[in-house]
């Protein structure tokens, strides 16, 4: 542990550094790489919807000794239902079987096969019927959920940031994770239900938390970024990053540890179900936000600020200047550790206060 917080000084303080931001097109590449990867599973494989986006008849049977599903497949084949039914095991001793849609008079039917073959009694099997349109109607809010969510996330962090660039690099990332999420969920083929949209849904927030963080991080590092001329807006950032980088390893490590015990219930102990599904979105979503937080949303904002005239001219006239410095024998290592809101952060490992003016100073005579 003392290690690893003498890590996390020094990547606070810039005695240690990863150039995250100066690698961003790697970043792009991986993280376009998922995308194309996810939409592909998505057009060939496909979700795999639950029967409440797809409707449809439901047997749950309770206190079964036998949790095979030979004797549900021939129940409904001797019932004229040729579609492959979804059989699940839940916990160790109920069934979950999913068919087509059925009238009352089938359910009535197949309720009493069912029982008489797993040797329960009648009270033990319970049906239920779910309309194609109910899913609908989830779809459509869930869809109509998220357009408002970007939105709003859009509109506040525009307003509490001051500039739309880092909304648009934070909505990007949240976008990134969406697809990512949905594109590897199809993947595992779990079924897609009302809990699992849920999860969707919540990642974004999750997503969003972690990179406001780096972002106030980001700003706070870039707010008088123009008084100096030793630190680029990029090497600003790409501070910022590594001081809430252990941070952000730490807050997902936190957090996933939990669900991945979820998940481990849900899907070894307790057979499908709503803790399982519920896991499996938060699980994937949780470590792909910690990913873009990191490696999309703020090589993205850099992105964006170096196309402005201001940024770009101030890249270049500290550029200048370390050049300068390095034809004058002073040496440039110690300028790339960065000086930001009139504090020098010095390669030995400690923060040294407002050097810089004096230099600047110094220099002009």
């Amino acid at each position: 542990m003392p290690s690893f917080t003498r890590f996390g000084n020094e990547l606070y303080t810039g005695a240690r550094s990863y150039d995250i931001v100066g690698r961003s097109r790697v970043w792009y590449a991986v993280a376009a790489t998922m995308i194309v990867l996810s939409l592909a599973i998505l057009g060939f494989k496909g979700i795999n919807p639950g029967i409440e986006f797809r409707g449809g008849s439901e047997f749950t049977l309770s206190n079964v000794a036998n949790t095979s599903g030979d004797a549900a497949r021939e129940v409904l084949a001797q019932q004229g239902i040729t579609e492959a039914a979804r059989i699940t095991t839940v916990g160790s001793n109920s069934l979950r079987i999913q068919t087509t849609e059925m009238d009352a008079e089938q359910v009535a039917t197949v309720r009493s096969a069912l029982a008489e073959a797993y040797d329960i009694e009648l009270t033990n099997v319970t049906s239920t019927f779910i309309g194609p349109t109910w899913g609908q109607d989830v779809t459509n809010k869930a869809l109509q959920g998220l357009v408002i969510f970007l939105v709003l996330v859009s509109v506040v962090m525009a307003a509490y940031f001051r500039t739309w660039k880092m909304s648009a690099a934070a909505v990007t990332a949240l976008i990134h994770d969406v697809i990512v999420t949905v594109g590897l969920y199809a993947l595992v083929g779990f079924e897609v239900t009302p809990a699992s949209v849920i999860g969707f849904l919540t990642i974004l927030g999750y997503s969003l938390y972690d990179t406001v963080v780096v972002f106030d991080k980001v700003r706070e590092n870039t707010a008088r970024i123009f008084d100096q001329d030793r630190v680029t807006y990029a090497e600003a950032a790409n501070l910022a990053v590594n001081q809430t980088l252990v941070r952000s390893i730490n807050t997902s490590v936190v957090g996933v540890l939990p669900v991945a015990s979820i998940l481990f219930v849900g899907t070894i102990l307790l057979g499908a179900g709503t803790l399982r599904d519920i896991a499996l979105a938060l699980f994937i979503g949780m470590i792909v936000s910690t990913y873009s937080s990191i490696f999309i949303a703020t090589p993205l904002l850099v992105t964006l600020r170096t196309r402005e005239d201001k940024v770009r001219n101030h890249t270049g006239r500290v550029l200048r200047n370390r050049a300068e410095r390095a034809a004058r024998g002073e040496g440039t290592s110690d300028l790339m550790a960065a000086t930001v809101l009139g504090t020098t952060v010095i390669p030995g490992g400690h923060l040294g206060q407002a050097a810089q003016p004096k230099r600047r100073k110094r220099d002009q005579r």
